[in-house]
């Protein structure tokens, strides 16, 4: 089949999983392993994660919104905490093949993020800022107003990247959001372990890609 773009992810894809750094911080308040993903999963179309990604409220209202629902299940967590943690370390093995696929095809990122400023030093921000530059389109939930799963958000990047989904992979660490993209038609590929996906994405498009 022929490819015309790949399409990416970036936190759990170019950048290392911020589930890692969750589970870490549960590890250390005494929480239960995954109780952040378990409160950004209850109404994930309305709840504050939502809201936040879709840039709806600001860093005051998501660290308030958030802290009810941590409360409600159970542990008060406040969302600042959450956005702390959602800095991840790039991937070269990713940042590689990314290069590599934009020589032959469009490449683009769809990123569910939110609009607070990055944490991180001026020597990483700088180096995650240069893998950005290297796709053709970037769409941001925060900017567009649309998060994955919504199937819009995919449709958007493909319409402007002048493709069709039939002829575009894309690339996500979570099912959820791999669903509606393959309803599109678009081949997905789910990333755990970012050598099992290269291997996947690699006999895909045929050539190698480290």
């Amino acid at each position: 089949m022929t490819i015309d773009a790949v399409i990416w992810d970036f936190g759990g894809v170019i950048l290392s999983s911020p589930f890692e750094a969750f589970n870490i911080f549960e590890a250390e308040r005494g929480l239960p392993r995954d109780f952040v993903r378990g409160v950004n999963s209850v109404n994930p179309d309305t709840n504050a994660w939502a809201r936040y990604e879709r840039n709806e409220i600001d860093l005051n209202g998501f660290d308030q919104a958030f802290l009810e629902e941590s409360t409600r299940l159970g542990h008060a967590v406040r969302g600042a905490e959450i956005v702390a943690l959602l800095e991840g370390e790039l991937r070269p093995a990713m940042v590689e093949a990314l290069q590599r696929c934009k020589a032959r095809f469009k490449v683009a990122c769809i990123t569910n993020n939110v609009a607070t400023e990055s944490r991180r030093p001026p020597e990483a921000k700088a180096a995650v800022a240069a893998v950005m530059d290297i796709f053709h389109l970037v769409i941001e939930s925060s900017k567009v107003g649309l998060r994955k799963p919504d199937p819009r958000i995919y449709q958007l990047a493909c319409e402007q990247l002048g493709v069709d989904p039939a002829r575009s992979v894309y690339l996500d660490d979570l099912g959820i959001n791999l669903k509606p993209a393959r309803a599109l038609g678009m081949q997905t590929i789910k990333v755990i372990d970012p050598t099992v996906a290269l291997a996947e994405l690699e006999a895909i498009v045929g050539f190698p890609l480290g």
